[in-house]
């Protein structure tokens, strides 16, 4: 982002000359190219059209680079990581993702210590010449998290992302120091396989004290709705009175897919440590353990827009695709 000198207000940044405005880049001993998406937008914007035309340029580049870096504004990063881990299928290069908290323009902006960071990280390799990283990541100031294990947690801190149920893939001080054993290695020698169809037929359902009836089933009946990720207490408790359990049974028996996940930052669901969350399990929602909110809607569009049966999502929901559930 850069302020807009007469409105003050943040915008999109067109990117087409930033290498080149960021001298230290050139002290890499790297071959750089760079592909700017016409027009720049806030990433306030995003939107699975935006992620296809990432995922496809990875696909029509992935044998000319090491690996790759996408410059995103911070608001939907940690959603854009989430979905191109899903769709980048058997993927064995980096996909470092990078941004700053202060407007590229700015004295004090972190955006090119990022921008620099991230370079690095990408073309690190292990002692076999492998790539360090092989994975979908979020770089940001003193991390590398993996990316369908993010999560924004400031709006003004500088180390604005974290993942609470995973360790960091990396740290970054004085140097960059690995840890080997938390990066993901697909298993599968595949080639990469790109999967862009997402289907938009899915919403977030967030519980909160005084609830009604009424808002709940007016919402678990939106037209053509196909997922919810339903935002629960806790380890995955909710209201375990009968007008709520009817209404979740009802919408899942209808053929709806409802994934519990807790509205905590940290830990995951158990949806039979109390009775209150034993319920759900019950009525047939599936629990998403300790899968992040953006990994568990970008998994229910990827799924789904797999056509696959429902009983398929169900079980692929329930288990690690990519190191985003722990299991």
């Amino acid at each position: 982002m850069i302020e807009n000198p007469v409105t003050k207000a943040l915008q999109p940044f067109d990117f087409t000359h930033l290498i080149d405005n960021v001298p230290k880049v050139k002290k890499l001993d790297y071959a750089i190219s760079n592909v700017q998406f016409e027009p720049p937008i806030d990433s306030s914007n995003m939107n699975p059209t935006h992620w296809a035309h990432i995922a496809r340029t990875i696909e029509e580049n992935y044998d000319r680079f090491d690996g790759f870096v996408v410059l995103h504004g911070t608001d939907t990063m940690a959603f854009t990581a989430s979905a191109l881990s899903f769709m980048l299928e058997d993927l064995h290069k980096p996909v470092i993702i990078t941004g700053s908290q202060l407007p590229i323009g700015e004295v004090r902006t972190d955006g090119e210590e990022n921008l620099i960071t991230a370079l690095q990280v990408a073309a690190a390799t292990d002692e076999h010449g492998d790539a360090m990283v092989q994975e979908v990541a979020i770089l940001f100031e003193n991390y590398l998290w993996r990316g369908n294990r993010s999560t924004k947690m400031s709006a003004d801190n500088f180390n604005a992302f974290s993942s609470n149920n995973y360790p960091a893939l990396a740290k970054i001080g004085l140097g960059i120091t690995f840890n080997e054993k938390a990066l993901y290695r697909s298993p599968s020698r595949r080639p990469l396989k790109v999967r862009c169809n997402m289907d938009t037929n899915v919403m977030f359902l967030e519980l909160y004290p005084g609830i009604t009836h009424d808002t709940l089933s007016y919402l678990l009946h939106t037209p053509h709705m196909k997922g919810i990720v339903l935002k629960t207490y806790g380890a995955g408790n909710s209201p375990n009175e009968a007008w709520f359990t009817e209404a979740i049974k009802k919408a899942i028996d209808g053929g709806i897919i409802i994934v519990n996940v807790t509205q905590c930052v940290s830990g995951g669901v158990n949806d039979t440590l109390y009775d209150t969350g034993n319920c759900l399990n019950k009525a047939g929602v599936v629990s998403g353990r300790d899968i992040t909110r953006e990994a568990a809607i970008t998994k229910l569009m990827y799924l789904f827009g797999m056509q696959l049966s429902n009983e398929a999502v169900k079980k692929y929901m329930g288990c690690s695709l990519c190191g985003e559930i722990t299991l």
